[in-house]
């Protein structure tokens, strides 16, 4: 299996390994991060990427500080700087900050501790996308019927995006599995190409029928009834149920729900954010232009212009028609609000 994110026991050598996913398909590059800079350069680059991997590389990221602090003699001060710096790499994922703080809540009882917490945030996410992909499918099966379904799905959550498996793309991946899944249309993903590169290549390598489309099809392939149902993931999923997801996402609401056909959210219940009340709290990431003004490093735009380049777009709830973490299956549509409180409890599951 695909692991995006590993921690490398190496004594005072030890280190986190990515799979650098800015070079995938052409090459299967693997990094070896032993320094906290090297980390947050990862993750802000998108070697790194997925709000589960991104868990994990918060709680990695946590025995890496201690490990380099101790290393360079770095002070208590430092210490808990560096260890911020990672939580805030990138401000829409939850899951980063969650990972760091949660690792982070065991920083006293020394490194060992603190990476005891990581590798089980590792291991209970991948746990956690097993059972959400089993009940997504059971879901979708239900609802639509018991045949071969076509899927369409926005950018990358398979085991790139998470410490293994996958949450949307392990929905699809279940599906097929048993029989149950006839073609996915993948789309591109603007502006890193995320689908193209990376879910066509796990698509693949899973021997799972798929096209990859351009982003501005999906809205009337959607339309044109040639999808059963559209899964996505999420970087964040507020108390209310609004979901930020990669940008393009509350395209794929719009036309399902235009059409009458399902639009799923999955994502492992660490991505709930019971404390933002609403989508329109959430800090949504701006990229740099040249991710929009230039392709394969040749600038394509006329000199001088600039981009709006948001990372991540937000679904309000009620274009929503299932939320499936591994705790179970949310209907925004027809359940109170709101669905999380802050004890992080399902308030209907």
């Amino acid at each position: 299996m695909i692991r995006a994110i590993e921690w490398v026991d190496a004594g005072a050598d030890s280190h986190i390994r990515l799979i650098d996913q800015t070079l995938l398909p052409a090459e299967e590059t693997f990094l070896e991060v032993g320094e906290v800079a090297q980390l947050i350069d990862a993750i802000q680059r998108l070697a790194v990427r997925g709000a589960p991997a991104l868990g994990a590389a918060g709680g990695y990221g946590v025995a890496l500080a201690l490990l380099e602090g101790s290393r360079s003699g770095w002070s208590a001060e430092e210490v808990d700087a560096a260890i911020a710096s990672i939580a805030n790499a990138r401000p829409t994922a939850v899951n980063l900050a969650w990972g760091a703080g949660r690792a982070g809540r065991f920083r006293a009882e020394g490194f060992e501790r603190v990476l005891a917490e990581a590798h089980a945030i590792a291991a209970e996410d991948e746990r956690a996308n097993r059972e959400l992909s089993r009940l997504g499918a059971d879901w979708l099966l239900d609802r639509i019927g018991h045949r071969p379904l076509r899927a369409i799905t926005h950018c990358n959550t398979g085991a790139l995006a998470t410490a293994a498996w996958g949450t949307a793309y392990g929905i699809l991946h279940e599906l097929h599995d048993r029989g149950m899944l006839e073609l996915v249309y993948a789309d591109e993903t603007r502006p890193l190409l995320q689908g193209t590169r990376l879910t066509s290549w796990e698509l693949h390598r899973d021997g799972i029928p798929h096209l990859v489309q351009v982003d501005g099809a999906a809205s009337s392939t959607i339309l044109r009834g040639l999808v059963d149902f559209a899964v996505i993931g999420a970087d964040r999923i507020t108390a209310d149920g609004d979901t930020a997801n990669k940008v393009g996402s509350v395209a794929l609401a719009l036309a399902c729900q235009r059409r009458g056909i399902p639009f799923v959210v999955a994502a492992p219940h660490s991505t709930v954010d019971p404390g933002t009340a609403t989508g329109d709290l959430i800090e949504i990431e701006e990229r740099g232009d040249e991710e929009v003004l230039a392709f394969g490093g040749v600038t394509v735009a006329t000199p001088g212009v600039r981009a709006f380049n948001p990372a991540f777009d937000v679904t309000p709830h009620d274009l929503i028609s299932a939320i499936v973490t591994e705790r179970g299956v949310v209907e925004p549509g027809s359940q109170p609000q709101p669905l999380f409180r802050a004890d992080s409890e399902t308030v209907a599951a």
